[in-house]
């Protein structure tokens, strides 16, 4: 039993499955009606205009209608569409406890606690009939599926069945109307003496106790009935009698309902006992039972078409399946073998014979099918007893058929899933310890897999020799060989492996996640979907074809997914070519679904950049809707969706967006709307189109823009036009920013005259040469008008003039392909056809193609001695060059051979596929990779890495001996993993530096050495030679940069503050002062809380002997805080409590514990923060700006303040964007 959905609500009394639909209609005691989606389990409606519970629910078979009944005497029709109660039946004086739809018949049948049957017609809505005889609430009552009969059930003991073929009849020839008087009496008088349209024909008396449920099966002649007495009984009906069949028991309460299995010979019921109980009734046994561990079951559905089955209990309810309906299959070389019934059949080329038949023994359906790759055996496994298998031998019948025969059974076990791992090999695993075993198909043996990754769920097979596995969230490749996994993807819940036909590619599929991963199971791309995922399969392509529970849709290698079409029922493909697909349904059937492959080709072709077939699909079909057109806007493509878009707003931004701006003005001229004319200017200014700008601005009437546009571009006739139009439409600054732009002064003496500025007007024509214009205005001026003077000589300002007006900026002329002209197929051409070309060659001496012997022939020149038209070219024209008379030249014959050119050796594409200096270096171009290091991190001193690079040189090529007397044989290392990722576009050599992880390693025995002080220099010299070999770990990845940066920042730490220890020990007794400094400096290095604490003891032992008891505590205290030996805290706590006494320094220290600081690695003093300071190139140490350009101290590689980029950064910039991407 699976259950597929499950709800928690109050009460359920009532359900209905909808015929097609994945929807389930269910009634509370609360009296809700809910309407339910359970494939998505989503609530889709609810109802609330019942007052009390409601009992009875039914969908009709074709209209939007549902009908229901409670227990407010009221039957309600429904409509699902219009989300509303349509009308309301009445008539009934009690409880109504079930209703349903007629199935060819506008009627609904109800039964209540009135003890009365009601037949109503809900066209008329009106009540057609009354049926009584019951002498206690009335139960249930329900049609049959194809006679004019009802079955109904009572608390008085009996299952009554009813005749009601005089009321087909009736209503067959009498129409009826609401308005009709002789039906309102007809119906009173059915109603209180019934008239004889429904009659009983059978009373069926075997119930000790009450009757709950009873219904008729949908195709035998039974009935089957619940009843208080916690049994369930079947009767046979004939046309002249109905006796009992069977009792079934075993429930321990009431039985509240049972139904027939609409596929199986099986009954369901469902009891107060909390249990659900399945019979079968062709044998009369009962299978088995469900039971809840609170909740009591009162009401039971049976989908009509699908194996479904829903159960209403105290809590909600249930939908379930009584077991899997997967058929076990496999595509074999385009051949389809499944089960169906205990017998295996093969389907080929459009063929389904059987092709074995099982033993009768053989325990249930099968759940799966494997074959070996050599079609020898095969193993079927099934859920019998928690999962068997049986090993079966494959008997071809003939040498050249590939029909097949099972021989009895070779091996048999304890396993659900298996997997052939060899040609003699398959892998098991046991259902209960989740173990893995590999056993041999010769003989017994068996062994163990010892496995690391957990309990296993699934196998499946892979490449021979491996075994994918799967985990809670994992799938795992395993080699046998090897005897470890070898990769492992994340993909929780992996339900089945798909391989494509070639095994290159493996399609993972969960619930509702598909990962696709190549053979070594690196991840490609992946899918999510809400619906659940059941079956998928590769075509030739490449594009995993997969359904879900309504769709069946398409993944392509890149990612991107889509629907094909929708499935009104669940179904399995096993193979895809071209547009047929071969899917096999639930029933067994095998059937050739022809798809539209139209839209997934086309989007493949446009990943894959194949222009070709890009161009044919768009001739064959019209695929270009708004949903592809979306699509190619997306993924960048524009300039094709262009081409074919119909909507003239799309149309104007797809050309903005590929930056067509001619169709953009074409567009925009019909739109002719301001938004789009202001994009179009905006765009065109880009690109520079100076035309199409000025168009958009004039269709604006951006006057500013537009003078602005002929200033920069030195149009000076159109700015003269701009000028006259801020005239006419009196714009006064227009009119002075118009001539500004062109320098004429008059014209700004004028306006500033007309908006009252005179005193402006008269200076700016005095100092401008207008000694006429000025003086007009002077007189205008008053008498006592001072002149303002200037302690400078002015200048006449005026805007250059353009020597050259400026135009739309050059464009490159690119290929275009024209999506629209699709060429025809290419066709044999026969000779007839190349006379529409034009006149032929004309061969001397033949005739109609033939050669002619009766025709003297004339030798015709040589090629070379024609010109274009054909004429003889005469050689006497020319200057000729005189030649010696034994020069020897060898003209070219016509065979156009010419050589090859010698191609390039691998080594020298190293450095043109790389900016990382080791790459170089293992090329022997040292020169280059000098200046990498120079210009991305600023080395100035090469002295220290002269051993690396002969280092990285020899360990990047090999030399091997060859024979006496012959020079060795040399061969350059590349990395890849075969020779199709060694091609010359990426070449690159297989560098011999260690690896990061290593260096971190090196990094823990350098701080180690550090730690003694023995050894200390030994330390910092390992950590210099750490920070070299930094430079030559190749970094692809952003992740790679930053571990390198922090292991060079760690080491530059650990060399700044070992090399002041180091000086600090040597004068020491010296200069005791500058030995305080230098302690209190190490304390402020980012070092591990060891080191830490070393530095802080010796600083604060250095203070206190200075008796600089304030500084010596503020050491003090830090390292109480980080936990020193008890020693130590001991000498700490003195320390602090003798600063308690005599807070005072003795001694100025050039040291502020207060404010931040870093040491300048030179001078060894302190640089505070908000002072100026250099840094290394390389190391990023710090120090003060008078050492610029000097050599760095502590890397002893770097320059002291010359800005870089990085070796990541600086690589990088000579990427493509692609090939970044790629990367990540």
């Amino acid at each position: 039993m699976i259950i597929k959905f499950e709800t928690k609500s109050q009460r359920v009394k009532g359900l209905s499955f909808h015929p097609k639909r994945s929807w389930i209609l269910a009634s509370l005691h609360t009296g809700a009606i809910q309407l339910w989606d359970y494939r998505m389990g989503t609530m889709i409606d609810s109802y609330h205009e019942h007052e009390g519970p409601v009992r009875g629910l039914d969908f009709h078979s074709t209209q939007p209608l549902f009908v229901s009944g409670g227990d407010d005497y009221k039957i309600k029709v429904w409509n699902y569409k219009l989300r509303r109660c349509l009308f309301t039946l009445t008539g009934h004086y009690d409880y109504v406890r079930t209703v349903e739809f007629h199935r060819e018949q506008p009627w609904i049948i109800s039964a209540s606690d009135d003890q009365t049957i009601r037949i109503w017609n809900w066209q008329s809505r009106t009540c057609i009939s009354v049926l009584p005889g019951h002498n206690h609430y009335v139960m249930s009552a329900s049609f049959h599926p194809r006679q004019d009969l009802v079955v109904s059930a009572s608390l008085d003991q009996s299952v009554r069945v009813w005749d009601i073929s005089a009321l087909k009849q009736k209503n067959a020839n009498v129409g009826t109307s609401p308005g009709d008087e002789f039906l309102k009496f007809t119906q009173l008088n059915q109603e209180f003496f019934n008239s004889g349209d429904a009659m009983v024909k059978y009373v069926l008396d075997g119930h000790d106790r009450g009757v709950n449920y009873a219904v008729f099966h949908p195709k035998l002649d039974l009935i089957v009935s619940a009843s208080d007495d916690r049994t369930v009984r079947t009767w046979k009906v004939s046309d002249q009698r109905a006796w009992a069949v069977d009792t079934f028991s075993g429930h321990t309460h009431n039985v509240s309902c049972a139904v027939f299995h609409e596929k199986k010979d099986m009954i369901i019921s469902a009891s107060e006992d909390k249990t659900l109980r399945f019979y079968d009734i062709s044998k009369s046994q009962f299978i088995r039972s469900y039971k809840r561990e609170y909740e009591r079951f009162w009401i039971l559905d049976v989908h009509p078409t699908q194996n479904l089955i829903a159960a209403g209990h105290d809590g909600g309810l249930i939908v379930f399946k009584l077991e899997r309906e997967r058929p076990a299959y496999q595509s074999v070389k385009n051949v389809l073998y499944y089960m169906k019934d205990k017998n295996m059949r093969e389907v080929k080329n459009g063929k389904d014979t059987p092709a074995a038949i099982l033993r009768k023994s053989w325990p249930g359906a099968s759940r799966n099918m494997y074959f070996d790759p050599t079609m020898s055996f095969c193993i079927l496994t099934s859920d019998h007893e928690g999962g068997t298998y049986e090993l079966f031998e494959i008997k071809k019948t003939s040498s050249s058929s590939e029909e097949v025969q099972l021989k009895n059974p070779v091996r048999k076990g304890k396993a659900l899933f298996a997997a052939f791992v060899g040609l003699q090999k398959y892998a098991t695993l046991d259902p209960k310890d989740k173990k893995v075993f590999v056993h041999s198909t010769q003989s017994d043996r068996t062994k163990e897999l010892n496995l690391t990754i957990g309990p296993v769920k699934r196998i499946f097979s892979a490449v021979s020799g491996r075994l994918l596995m799967t985990t809670d969230d994992k799938v795992h490749l395993y080699d046998l060989e090897q005897q470890k996994v070898i990769s492992s993807v994340n993909a929780a819940g992996v339900k089945f492996a798909v391989w494509s036909d070639d095994n290159t590619k493996v399609a993972l599929l969960g619930k509702h996640m598909i990962t696709i991963c190549d053979s070594k199971l690196d991840p490609l791309c992946s899918v999510l979907e809400t619906i659940r995922i059941k079956s998928g399969a590769f075509d030739k392509d490449g594009v995993f074809i997969y359904t879900t529970l309504n769709h069946m849709k398409y993944c392509l290698p890149t990612g991107d997914y889509g629907t094909i079409k929708t499935l009104e029922l669940p179904i399995y493909i096993s193979h895809v070519e071209n547009n047929a697909v071969t899917i096999i349904d639930r029933e067994g059937v095998v059937k050739v679904i022809t798809i539209d492959s139209t839209e997934y080709r086309f989007k493949l072709a446009l990943a894959q950049g194949r222009t070709g077939d890009i161009k044919k699909i768009i001739g064959e079909s019209k695929i270009l809707g708004d949903s592809i057109i979306a699509y190619l806007q997306q993924k960048g493509y524009p300039e094709i969706a262009l081409r074919f878009v119909e909507d003239e707003v799309t149309k104007f931004n797809l050309a903005l967006e590929c930056g067509d701006i001619k169709t953009a003005s074409e567009v925009a001229q019909k739109l002719d709307k301001k938004e789009c004319w202001n994009s179009l200017g905006l765009e065109a200014l880009s690109q520079g189109d100076v035309t199409a700008v000025e168009k958009a601005y004039r269709r604006t009437k951006n006057i500013e823009r537009l003078s602005f546009l002929y200033t920069v571009t030195g149009s000076l006739d159109n700015l003269k036009q701009m000028l006259k139009i801020a005239n006419n439409r009196g714009d006064i600054m227009s009119r002075f920013h118009n001539s500004l732009f062109l320098g004429d002064v008059e014209e700004r003496v004028k306006i500033l005259q007309q908006v009252g500025q005179t005193t402006l007007a008269y200076i700016t024509a005095k100092n401008h040469g207008l000694e006429s214009l000025a003086q007009e205005i002077r007189n205008t001026l008053p008498e006592d008008f001072k002149e303002p003077e200037f302690d400078f000589k002015p200048s006449l300002f005026l805007p250059p003039v353009p020597i050259l007006p400026g135009g739309n900026w050059p464009l490159l002329h690119t290929q275009e392909v024209d999506y629209t002209d699709v060429g025809e197929a290419v066709t044999e051409l026969d000779e007839s056809q190349f006379d529409q070309f034009g006149e032929g060659i004309e061969i001397p001496g033949a005739t109609n193609g033939q050669p002619s012997a009766l025709q003297p022939t004339k030798k015709a020149p040589a090629v070379s001695e024609l010109d274009e038209t054909g004429e003889e070219i005469n050689v006497d024209a020319f200057d000729l060059i005189e030649m010696p008379a034994d020069a020897q030249v060898s003209l070219t014959t016509s065979s156009n051979f010419v050589a090859p050119n010698t191609g390039r050796n691998i080594v020298d594409l190293w450095p043109l596929n790389s900016q990382f200096p080791g790459d170089h270096i293992a090329a022997g171009s040292f020169e280059s990779a000098i200046e990498i290091l120079q210009k991305a991190v600023g080395i100035k001193n090469f002295a220290p890495l002269k051993e690396l690079f002969l280092s990285i040189y020899a360990g990047s090529n090999l030399l091997m001996p060859s024979t006496p007397n012959q020079p060795s044989i040399y061969i350059p290392l590349q990395k890849g993993r075969n020779e199709n990722e060694r091609t010359k576009d990426t070449a690159l050599p297989k560098l011999a530096v260690p690896s990061l992880s290593d260096l971190q390693l090196q990094l823990k025995d350098a701080l180690k050495t550090c730690s003694n002080q023995n050894t200390m220099q030994a330390g910092v010299d390992m950590l210099r030679e750490i920070m070299r070999q930094l430079l030559f770990i190749p970094i692809l990845t952003k992740k790679d940069e930053r571990e390198v940066k922090e292991t060079l920042s760690t080491c530059c730490e650990y060399v700044i503050a070992f090399r002041m220890e180091i000086q600090r020990k040597n004068i020491q007794a010296s200069d005791t002062k500058k030995a305080a400094e230098l302690a209190a400096y190490f304390t402020r290095c980012k070092l591990q809380n060891t080191h830490i604490m070393i530095g802080l003891n010796s600083a604060m032992a250095a203070a206190f002997k200075l008796r600089n008891f304030n500084t010596a505590a503020a050491f003090a205290n830090r390292l109480l805080k980080l936990g020193p030996p008890e020693k130590i805290q001991k000498q700490a706590q003195y320390v602090v409590d003798e600063k308690q006494k005599n807070p005072t320094d003795e001694v100025t220290l050039d040291y502020d514990d207060r404010n931040p600081f870093v040491v300048c690695n030179i001078s060894l003093t302190p640089i505070y923060a908000g002072s100026d300071k250099i840094a290394c190139s390389y190391c990023g140490a710090s120090y003060l700006p008078k050492h610029d350009g000097e050599l760095c101290t502590i890397c002893e590689m770097g320059t002291c303040g010359k800005k870089t980029i990085g070796l990541y950064q600086y690589a990088n910039s000579f990427k493509s964007a692609s090939m970044q991407e790629e990367e990540f």
